[in-house]
């Protein structure tokens, strides 16, 4: 399952879930159609710095603005001309593969080849009884389709048979991407079992780094290549990319400052906190482990990362919490114009 061979290039990539957070600040809350064009102007943005990947989120929520990610990739591809662009993620388990794979391929067309996909078992649960699975069979429902969309990839003709989808008899899968295929990576966030199915499958493996020492989370990486290498995978086409948190400023001092309200709303509202959001003190404590501080700070974190996890793609989630969109797109700015030139220096590796 092609995730795009390791060519040597050290990527950096920004992504959105779309959160409809109340913004501390004003006490606003922005619409879902004014989130969207703030999105697609913050792609815009990514694209003109030299950002190398954009990524949107799926949630079936009236608190997250995105649920159809190739739609508002496909917007976002007419906006842009040369950024990479996927999922972040796409709940594999509760959507059709089949679906999925022609709605993506007709984005890779749409944008010149530019099209991938971060498959997940999703976060939150809703997507199931929305649209009519059962929960008990979480696991299996993301196994098996993992395995249709790897040979969805592979031919314009498919004969499959599994236990959860009707099957398909020399079915026609159209159309073809522009790619040779789309690059598919599996999202991951704390468990082997993910890790080592995207391994298997030869996919990428995008982690996600929340917070807490960088690491407690090596194993998953050395399980997901532990388990690439038996199936007869090489060490180049296992490809890992770091996600998680991320603001950059001129200083540290500024970066914790701009960042802290954002950040305080959304820890309330989606990652189970206080009400009343996350201390100040303990914010600063947590910062510590999240790619949060000055373009030199943010290097030095994923240059000490790639120590642990060899990865050759940095993906960023900066527009949490109502942050103001000024903000997220100096930022994102700063992060391909210093942070980039930084880390592909210290690895010497290529632009």
């Amino acid at each position: 399952m092609d995730s795009s061979k390791n060519d040597g290039k050290f990527e950096f990539g920004v992504y959105t879930l779309g959160d409809l957070a109340l913004d501390p600040r004003t006490g606003g809350l922005k619409n879902a159609g004014e989130r969207i064009k703030e999105i697609i102007q913050a792609a815009k943005a990514a694209d003109e710095a030299g950002i190398d990947v954009f990524g949107v989120g799926e949630h079936h929520r009236l608190d997250f603005a995105l649920s159809s990610p190739p739609v508002l990739l496909a917007a976002i591809a007419q906006a842009t001309s040369r950024i990479r662009l996927t999922s972040a993620t796409t709940v594999l388990g509760t959507a059709d593969p089949v679906r999925v794979f022609e709605d993506f391929a007709t984005l890779d067309l749409i944008s010149g080849g530019r099209a991938e996909i971060i498959a997940g078992r999703g976060a939150y649960i809703e997507s199931f009884p929305l649209f009519g699975f059962e929960l008990n069979d979480y696991k299996e429902l993301f196994a098996e389709k993992l395995e249709l969309m790897k040979q969805l990839n592979l031919s314009d003709r498919i004969t499959w048979n599994g236990r959860l989808r009707t099957p398909l008899e020399n079915a026609e899968i159209a159309p073809r991407p522009e790619q040779p295929g789309i690059p598919v990576w599996v999202g991951v966030g704390s468990t082997a079992e993910s890790a080592a199915l995207a391994g298997r499958h030869g996919a990428g493996m995008a982690l996600a780094l929340l917070g807490g020492e960088a690491s407690k989370y090596k194993h998953l990486v050395d399980c997901y290549r532990e388990a690439g290498t038996a199936a007869g995978y090489r060490e180049d086409e296992l490809r890992v990319a770091i996600t998680g948190h991320c603001y950059v400023a001129e200083t540290t001092e500024q970066a914790l400052e701009e960042f802290y309200a954002g950040y305080s709303a959304y820890y309330s509202q989606f990652m189970g906190g206080k009400e009343n959001g996350i201390s100040r003190e303990d914010f600063g404590k947590l910062a510590d482990s999240l790619a949060i501080g000055s373009p030199q700070l943010i290097a030095e974190k994923i240059v000490e990362q790639h120590k642990l996890f060899g990865h050759s793609r940095f993906m960023a989630q900066m527009d949490i919490g109502g942050m103001p969109s000024g903000q997220v797109e100096a930022s994102i700015r700063l992060l391909a114009k210093e942070v980039a030139p930084l880390v592909r220096e210290a690895l010497q590796v290529k632009v």
